[in-house]
């Protein structure tokens, strides 16, 4: 049989806190069409013209916050995910960012010249949204294409409610529960409510209720809010916390229109307002802790958190290259490669 590999693609990231790199990242990130869905022209003139010009300064200090000896914890963490998970499956595995570096190409040719001719693609965004899991796969497809066309590949769907993702979320959780908390905030990466309306297939779904997302729709499939909110509820249950002991929101807002709600920024100053003194923040649509966990919520959001009135805010870590990750992740593409060899064997 061909030799099977899997390519890991995350985000990406800066080649470093410089305000040049940075510049470089935010105008590649914001000139996807499937990021900032706006006809070209007007989406060039945004962002080389007011975005980037009046967030590069900001961003540069930002990323300088978080930046460590190994450099941005985001790449060191997916190279560390790498390792291990080739080890633990026995399968060549690459490391690729949508935006920046490591690319794409460098990532499949370094499978293809490790023999690999079937590809696994794993896109490490739980739950599915145009901005994220849809434009890393096709990039991923247009590479392939543009490469190595004779090379076959098989893309991982989003992992949202898949069992083993929900353990190993609670198994890092559950230390941090061990102590004295009042409440649990499940803080997700935002999105404009167009882009719900646009990835809905039925149009009409998304957004049409405040229940929604509680009614069964072949919507669900490419719903984000929807499965933010599986995911959340699949780990409150298996922390056994009651509904007073947790809620949801989303972060990174950018820009006037429509946003997810409830906005992070304004849960954050409720709750302290409210006289919550312990509070504990999960960022499960992350996989690895980045930007938008160590420097926005551990930083911005412990700020905006105590300057309302509230106590101590702890972040609870990504899942990383944490053990339990590791394990869920070797089941999740286990399954693949079991069902990847039935096809082959039944074709």
């Amino acid at each position: 049989m061909p030799k099977q590999g899997l390519l890991l693609i995350n985000l990406g990231s800066p080649d470093s806190p410089n305000e040049p790199d940075v510049r470089r990242y935010l105008r590649e990130f914001l000139m996807d069409g499937r990021v900032l869905d706006l006809p070209h022209p007007l989406r060039w003139f945004l962002v080389n013209c007011r975005i980037v010009p009046k967030r590069a300064a900001q961003s540069a200090h930002a990323y300088r916050s978080i930046w460590s000896e190994t450099g941005s914890p985001l790449i060191a963490t997916g190279r560390s995910l790498a390792v291990k998970l080739e080890a633990a499956l026995g399968l060549p595995v690459a490391l690729a960012m949508r935006y920046q570096n490591p690319t794409v190409s460098l990532a499949l040719r370094s499978l293809f010249t490790a023999g690999v001719r079937e590809l696994m693609v794993l896109p490490l965004f739980p739950q599915y949204a145009m901005s994220s899991y849809a434009t890393a796969a096709a990039h991923v497809d247009q590479q392939v294409e543009a490469l190595i066309p004779g090379m076959s590949r098989r893309f991982i769907p989003p992992f949202f409610e898949e069992p083993e993702y929900l353990d190993a979320l609670s198994s890092v959780a559950l230390p941090f529960l061990a102590h004295d908390f009042d409440h649990l905030l499940f803080s997700f990466h935002g999105l404009p409510e167009r882009h719900l309306r646009k990835s809905d297939p039925t149009g009409g779904h998304c957004l049409a209720s405040i229940h929604c997302c509680d009614l069964l729709s072949p919507a669900r499939r490419t719903c984000y809010r929807a499965q933010c909110l599986a995911t959340a509820q699949g780990v409150a249950t298996r922390l056994e916390l009651s509904s007073e002991q947790w809620s949801v929101s989303f972060q990174s807002r950018l820009g006037r229109e429509p946003w997810m709600r409830p906005y992070t920024e304004q849960t954050l100053a409720h709750l302290g307002s409210r006289g919550v003194k312990r509070l504990l923040v999960i960022c499960p649509a992350f996989v690895a802790d980045c930007l938008e966990t160590l420097e926005e919520i551990a930083v911005r959001g412990r700020e905006t958190f105590c300057s309302a009135g509230g106590g101590e805010l702890t972040l609870i870590p990504c899942l990383n290259d944490h053990p339990a990750w590791i394990d869920a992740l070797v089941s999740i593409v286990s399954r693949q490669v079991i069902q990847a060899e039935c096809l082959s064997h039944s074709s």
